[in-house]
């Protein structure tokens, strides 16, 4: 290993901000003041390189404490990891949410994705940037989805300093976020998670139950209401117990895959290396997508909870949340809890006094979509870029830090609690043969009352929209997201499941299902979606690096022309998209057609 230092040294904010994270240091090898000793031998040198994962923590300090990343700051986190500075420079250039250059402290993030498009967040951002000239001292960047969608157009201010602070403003008219920015102590309070749950108080609802009856920062409240029951019967069970009731519940990923979760489980607990892992994938990315953060800001215990069974069984004794960077709220939310349970002997050595040792530690994200991908997930933890691994090996086999891994996003995990407490048979009543269970609909667009709906699976997507108060002149519904596809409006019947909606040839994804009328313009949507795939691809492959941006340009000449002679660009996208599909690593190239072709095909796109 080759480190090369510049010249540039850090400033005493810089050094504070890592040392206040590593420790001081204790040699000059790490930046310290120079001592005859240190010229005589270097210390510390493999144990630095063993915490390689905490350079992300390490860019997160940096950035929130000064409001961007400097030279000298970066050397000098370098020198603490033993991390040469040209790879750190290329994990702090991977992802939207730091900046290497200098900028105002204050940044406000202006989201211009797909719910937030159709409510006017162009207006509003030019407002904002009209307001704010160069002079203001804040920055404006617009972005891609804040997950705030039921409150669209939605805009994030935050204001390095120690502490860091952040306000958000949704839905954003230009005074309300230029007032964020300017004071986001005075800010307005955001609403409680419950506002974003239409169907609160309803008694038929399972994971969406405690959101709104339940202090989230009460740990008392949270065993009142049932807490902690669904741990204890884990224990009475057994790790193999606990895989078999969630094999035979039939509980399969909520994050789009819809993997089987105890195969998953009982792959990693065979696995004979040593340690496992459990990592949770809270980095809910996909645009339109916000029901994890409601769990996290509106049950946050539950979570832990759930972590706590899903690492028991799998015999994982270190687990990992990894939440988007942009969600604030519920990294201080799901904190809280985690340090009440640890102090209240629900994590640690003794784990309500069953021998059970395990720890739960938050990594935040950055603003980078392909994260959302288990194994850029895992890259991003250890301290490299967010770039997916080929497979095989499969997380279950060499995942985190090359050990076997299981990993569930949040509504995965929230659901075993109801089935370890009402029983895997009860559990797998409830939906279809097939897809058993409730799901989570994050419903947004053009509709009355946006938000997260919980309903069984096997209910169709017009009851769904019922629920939501779908408007007139309905245009087409996106299912999935941008890597989802569109249907039109008489195909409201179709069954919510992953299996009734593979037979409709389009997707179920994570439960987006975004409404638009007919005062969105499909054209411009679909470009912003190929915008989105084209700044989020990693670049890693070529098919999708390249592809995104032919899709995107193919895209905009047929908006440039009207429609006229889109002929030839219309092939030339199904060849690129066949292409990204059967070539790509990961999902984001394989999916990132997936929504024009069924714009072109189901909606009539461009005809």
């Amino acid at each position: 290993m080759d480190l090369h230092f510049g010249d540039s040294k850090p400033t005493d904010e810089e050094r504070a901000a890592v040392d206040a994270l590593l420790g001081p240091p204790e040699s000059a090898w790490e930046g310290a003041d120079r001592t005859d000793a240190d010229l005589r031998w270097a210390r510390g040198g493999r144990a630095a390189r063993d915490r390689r994962d905490l350079l992300l923590p390490g860019l997160h300090a940096l950035n929130d404490r000064v409001g961007w990343i400097s030279e000298g700051g970066l050397g000098y986190l370098c020198r603490r990891l033993t991390v040469p500075p040209a790879e750190a420079y290329g994990v702090a250039t991977f992802y939207a949410m730091f900046s290497v250059r200098p900028r105002p402290a204050t940044v406000l993030h202006v989201c211009t994705d797909l719910a937030c498009m159709a409510a006017g967040a162009e207006e509003v951002c030019a407002g904002i940037e009209a307001r704010l000239g160069p002079g203001s001292g804040v920055g404006v960047e617009r972005g891609p989805c804040l997950g705030l969608c039921e409150r669209a157009p939605a805009a994030l201010a935050v204001r390095a300093g120690d502490p860091v602070r952040t306000a958000v403003s949704a839905p954003a008219s230009v005074t309300e976020a230029v007032d964020a920015a300017g004071a986001p102590d005075a800010a307005p309070e955001e609403p409680p998670a419950v506002a974003a749950v239409p169907q609160a108080g309803d008694p038929s609802l399972t994971l969406l139950r405690r959101v709104g009856a339940v202090d989230p920062s009460s740990l008392d409240d949270y065993r009142a209401h049932g807490g902690y029951t669904a741990l204890r019967r884990a224990f009475a069970l057994g790790p193999a117990g606990v895989i078999r009731e969630v094999t035979d519940a039939g509980l399969v990923g909520r994050g789009g895959a819809a993997f089987p979760t105890g195969r998953k489980w009982q792959a990693t607990a065979s696995q004979p290396d040593h340690p496992h892992y459990l990592v949770c994938n809270a980095d809910e990315s996909e645009p339109g997508t916000f029901k994890d953060r409601v769990l996290m800001e509106g049950d946050p215990f539950a979570l832990v909870e759930a972590i706590t069974i899903a690492s028991y069984a799998v015999s994982a004794h270190r687990a990992f949340v990894y939440i988007r960077g942009e969600y604030p709220r519920a990294v201080r939310r799901v904190q809280h809890a985690i340090d009440q349970a640890r102090a209240r002997g629900l994590l640690g050595d003794d784990v309500l006094g069953q021998g059970y040792h395990l720890d739960i530690e938050i990594r935040r994200g950055a603003g980078a979509y392909i994260c959302g991908e288990e194994t850029a997930l895992f890259n991003s933890i250890e301290g490299h870029r967010g770039e997916p691994r080929s497979k095989p090996p499969f997380p279950v086999e060499k995942g985190l830090f090359g050990k076997p891994t299981a990993e569930n996003n949040v509504e995965t995990l929230v659901n075993v609690l109801p089935i370890l407490t009402m029983g895997a048979p009860a559990y797998a009543a409830i939906g279809t043969a097939r897809s058993t269970g409730p799901k989570l609909f994050c419903v947004s667009g053009s509709v009355d009352r946006p938000g997260v709906y919980e309903l069984p699976f096997g209910a169709t997507l017009g009851e769904l929209l019922s629920l939501a108060g779908v408007r007139a002149g309905l245009r087409a519904v996106l299912l999935g997201g941008a890597a989802g596809g569109f249907v039109r409006p008489d195909e409201l019947d179709l069954p919510l499941t992953f299996e009734g909606t593979r037979e409709a040839g389009t997707t179920l994804g994570s439960g987006v299902v975004m409404a638009f009328d007919d005062t969105v313009p499909l054209p411009r949507l679909l470009l912003r979606i190929a915008r989105f795939f084209r700044e989020e691809s990693c670049g890693q492959c070529v098919p999708c690096r390249v592809g995104t941006v032919r899709q995107e340009e193919a895209l905009r000449r047929i908006a440039d022309r009207t429609g006229a002679g889109a002929a030839d660009d219309i092939a030339l996208l199904r060849e690129v998209g066949r292409a990204m599909r059967d070539a790509s690593i990961c999902g984001l190239g394989q999916t990132a057609w997936n929504a024009v072709e069924s714009a072109i095909d189901r909606l009539g796109a461009y005809s």
